[in-house]
């Protein structure tokens, strides 16, 4: 396994992915709201579902890329520093 990030195609097609599985249970949970004949305590359920899953999916989509950024300042221990006359392209 890799620490590197999925590619943006792969990231987008995830969240894309993601909102439709969450409108789709919206859409259930509102045509189940109206067609069933169920208590009212979960049709309550229901109706908060149709209503609260949009704000969910679209956050969930403008969530952040997967995967932090590496920090700049970290460095390995073990790594050998590059001295500072050879630091500039081109001396």
């Amino acid at each position: 396994m890799t620490d590197a990030r999925p590619s943006l195609s792969e990231d987008i097609g995830r969240r894309e992915r993601n909102y439709l599985i969450k409108m789709g249970i919206r859409l259930v949970c509102l045509i189940l709201a109206f067609t069933v004949p169920a208590p009212m305590a979960v049709k309550i359920l229901l109706f908060a579902g149709a209503i609260f899953l949009p704000y969910i999916a679209v956050v969930g989509a403008n969530a952040p890329r997967g995967g932090a950024p590496a920090d700049p300042g970290f460095t390995d221990p073990g790594q050998n520093e590059i001295p500072r006359h050879r630091r500039e392209i081109g001396s």
